[in-house]
C-alpha cells in the first residue's frame, strides 16, 4: 500500500498532465484563431485538436517518466549494445533503465512532432496528402532534434530552486524564458529540418507565393509546438520541485506524540535518488535552517535522543559516501602511473575531467542539503537542546569530524594541498622557520582541472562545507576556545577512530584554522 506522501507525488504527476493539457489547448486555439485561421469544417478541426492534445499528452508523460532529481549517467550506445554481456549490478540496472527511458522520450518527441505540426498547420486551402506528409516529416525531424538536445543538455534533471515560491509565480517567471527558447529552437529546427526535404523534394512546380506561405505556416506551427513543450518542461519542474511538508497537521494527535516519524520514515525507507527522498531532504533542510516550523525542530531534541541520532545519521550518510568515493577515486588515480605520466605531459589547460572521477560530485544537491541541515541543527542545539542530547550522544563530534573529512576530500580532489602545515611555534631566531617533520603523507589530488563541470561543483561543495563548519564554530566558539586552551579540543570535538579522509592531526589543524577564522 503506497504511503500518503507517495500518493501526493502521484497526484502531482496527474496534476501536471492536466495543467499541460490546458496550456496546450490554449496555445492551439490561440494559433488557430489568430495566426493560422482555418476554413475547415468543425469536425476536421475537432479531430486535429484531439490529435494535437493526445500527442502532447504522450510527450508530457514520457517527459515525466524520463525526469529524475539525481543526475545519474545513462549508458552510452556502445554500453547498451554490450549490455547482455555485462555484469548486471544495481548501478548498471539503474543506468540501463534511465537510458531506455531517455531513448523512449526521444522517440516520443519525434512522433509527437510529426503529429502535432500537421495538426496546427493544416488548412483547407492547402489540402493534400503531399503537404501533410511534408509537414509531418519536418515535424518529426524537429521533434528528434529537440529530444536529443533535451537529453544532451541534461534538462531531464530536476533542478530545485534556491528560493521556494508559489507555483503560479514560478511558472509566470518561466513564461518569458519559454517563449525565448521556443523562438531559438524553431529558428534552428526550421533550417535543419529543411535539409532532408531537399533530397526528397518532388518535381512539381510550386508558385513563389504558395512556397512562402508554406514556410511561414510551418515556422509558426513548429514555434507553437516548441512553446507547448517548453511550457510543459517548466510546469513539470515547478510542480515537482515544490516543497512537500513531511509532517502531520498541527494540532492533531500525531503532531503531539511523534511529529518527526513521517519525515524520518521517508528519509530512511524511500528509494535511493528518488523524488520522494529528495523532497524529504529538502523539507529537513528547511526545518533545520528556518524558524517557520520551530515545533518540528524542537521535536528532534526529545529526551531519549533517538530522534536526534536518526536525523544526524541520515544527514551524515550522503556526506560519508561523498568522502569515501572521492578518496577511492583519488587513490585509484594516484596508483595509475600511466595516467600520472600522461597528465604531467599535458598543460593545465588541456587537462580534462573523466566521468568516473567526477561521479561522486554528481549528487551535489543532496550533499549540500545534508551539510546545511546538520550544521544548522547542531548550531540550534546550543539554545534549543534542553536535555543536552546533542552533546551527550556524541553527535556534535561526529558532525564536526564528518564535515572536516568531507571538506578535506573535496579540497584534495580539486588539487589543493592538504598535508600538515608547520606550526607557528617552530620559528627560530630572526624569524627563520624550521622545517617540519615529514608526515609521510603525500597529496593524492588528481590535478587542477580547468574544463568540464568539475570545478563549479567542487568549489560549490567546498563553500557549503566551509559555511556549515563556520556555522557550528560561531555557535560554540567560546566552548571550543576553552577546550583548545585546556588541550581537550580533539577529545571534545573529534570522534574516536580513524576519519573517513585524512588523519586526526590534520582534522585538528583544520578545526583550529576555523577557530582562528582563517580557513580558506
Amino acid at each position: 500500500m503506497p504511503s500518503p506522501f507517495e500518493t501526493i507525488i502521484y497526484n502531482r504527476h496527474l496534476g501536471f498532465l492536466i495543467w499541460q493539457s490546458i496550456s496546450s489547448s490554449l496555445i492551439f486555439l490561440l494559433f488557430k484563431l489568430f495566426f493560422l485561421p482555418t476554413t475547415s469544417s468543425f469536425l476536421a478541426t475537432l479531430f486535429a485538436f484531439t490529435l494535437f492534445l493526445f500527442s502532447h499528452l504522450t510527450f508530457s508523460f514520457s517527459l515525466s517518466l524520463a525526469a529524475s532529481p539525481a543526475p545519474t549517467r545513462p549508458l552510452s550506445p556502445l554500453q547498451l549494445v554490450l549490455a547482455p554481456f555485462s555484469s548486471w549490478t544495481l548501478d548498471f540496472r539503474r543506468r540501463s533503465l534511465l537510458s531506455l527511458r531517455l531513448g523512449l522520450f526521444v522517440a516520443v518527441a519525434a512522433v509527437s512532432g510529426g503529429v502535432s505540426v500537421p495538426c496546427v498547420c493544416w488548412v483547407k486551402d492547402y489540402d493534400g496528402a503531399e503537404l501533410i506528409w511534408k509537414l509531418g516529416f519536418r515535424g518529426s525531424v524537429c521533434g528528434l532534434l529537440y529530444g536529443l538536445f533535451y537529453v544532451y543538455n541534461h534538462k531531464w534533471v530536476l533542478k530545485f530552486p534556491i528560493v521556494q515560491r508559489l507555483p503560479f509565480f514560478s511558472f509566470k517567471a518561466a513564461l518569458c524564458v519559454a517563449i525565448g527558447k521556443a523562438l531559438q529552437f524553431s529558428a534552428a529546427a526550421y533550417l535543419l529540418s529543411a535539409v532532408p526535404v531537399v533530397f526528397v523534394a518532388d518535381s512539381k512546380k510550386v508558385t513563389f507565393g504558395k512556397f512562402i506561405a508554406e514556410q511561414i505556416m510551418f515556422y509558426v506551427g513548429i514555434f507553437s509546438v516548441f512553446l507547448c513543450w517548453e511550457l510543459s518542461h517548466h510546469l513539470h519542474r515547478v510542480l515537482h520541485t515544490k516543497r512537500l511538508i513531511f509532517a502531520p497537521p498541527k494540532g492533531t494527535a500525531a503532531a503531539e506524540t511523534n511529529p518527526s516519524e513521517p519525515l524520518l520514515a521517508a528519509l530512511e525507507e524511500s528509494t535511493s535518488s528518488s523524488l520522494l527522498q529528495y523532497l524529504a531532504y529538502l523539507d529537513l533542510c528547511m526545518v533545520c535552517e528556518k524558524n517557520v516550523d520551530t515545533w518540528r525542530r524542537a521535536a528532534f531534541f526529545e529526551e531519549t535522543s533517538e530522534t536526534y541520532r536518526r536525523v544526524v545519521a541520515v544527514c551524515l550518510r550522503p556526506l560519508e559516501q561523498l568522502a569515501t568515493k572521492l578518496g577511492e577515486s583519488m587513490e585509484a588515480g594516484s596508483m595509475d602511473k600511466a595516467c600520472q605520466l600522461s597528465r604531467q605531459m599535458q598543460s593545465p589547460t588541456d587537462l580534462h575531467v573523466d566521468s568516473k572521477s567526477s561521479e561522486p560530485l554528481d549528487n551535489f544537491q543532496l550533499c549540500a542539503w545534508c551539510g546545511r541541515a546538520v550544521s544548522a541543527l547542531t548550531a540550534h542545539s546550543r539554545k534549543e537542546d534542553r536535555f543536552g542530547v546533542a552533546q551527550l550522544s556524541g553527535s556534535n563530534a561526529a558532525v564536526i569530524t564528518n564535515l572536516l573529512s568531507c571538506l578535506l576530500a573535496v579540497e584534495a580532489f580539486m588539487g589543493k594541498k592538504t598535508n600538515l602545515q608547520p606550526p607557528h611555534h617552530l620559528m627560530g631566531p630572526a624569524g627563520i622557520k624550521w622545517a617540519a617533520l615529514d608526515t609521510g603523507r603525500r597529496d593524492v589530488g588528481i590535478g587542477k582541472k580547468k574544463s568540464g563541470q568539475l570545478h563549479p561543483k567542487a568549489y560549490a561543495m567546498a563553500d557549503v562545507l566551509k559555511t556549515s563548519i563556520y556555522c557550528i564554530v560561531s555557535a560554540f566558539h567560546d566552548e571550543m576556545i576553552s577546550s583548545a586552551k585546556a588541550g581537550l579540543l580533539e577529545k571534545d570535538w573529534l570522534a574516536i577512530g580513524k576519519p573517513l579522509f585524512g588523519t586526526r592531526e590534520l582534522l585538528l589543524q583544520k578545526l583550529q584554522h576555523f577557530l582562528d577564522f582563517r580557513a580558506s
